[in-house]
């Protein structure tokens, strides 16, 4: 049976970092889905069906947090794992964001892409 890609949906609103991150993640292995706000983001989950969603806070329109908030209310995404990539790492902000669901919170300036990749590897069981 052939190894299927595992769907990643990276929802960032800063072209360098969305490129830097498809670019490392697609060399990974993982068919990667890519989303500039969190007003196009729900769209973008509802129509990929991603294994699991990558997701920044700080973005115009529709935040992180509301983006979240929106996954977790449908029936039909409320189940992908959700996991917050943003530079904020305030205490209050990591809380907020596992309350609403989130699987994990990794604070951007904490892991090098590859790092990045290798977490994802471990969360989804990928050899």
């Amino acid at each position: 049976m052939p190894n299927v890609k595992k769907k990643i949906l990276i929802v960032e609103d800063e072209a360098f970092l969305l490129d830097l991150y498809q670019a490392k993640l697609v060399k990974e292995g993982f068919e990667v889905v890519t989303c500039i706000n969190g007003e196009e983001g729900i769209a973008c989950v509802i129509d990929h069906s991603p294994d699991l969603i990558l997701l920044d806070i700080l973005m115009p329109k529709v935040d992180g947090f509301g983006l979240l908030e929106e996954i977790k209310k449908l029936p039909g995404t409320k189940k992908i794992p959700v996991i917050i990539f943003s530079n904020l790492s305030q205490k209050e902000q990591i809380d907020k964001g596992l309350k609403l669901g989130a699987a994990s919170y990794i604070v951007k300036t904490s892991v090098t892409p590859a790092q990045l990749a290798q977490k994802l590897k471990d969360f989804l069981k990928i050899k």
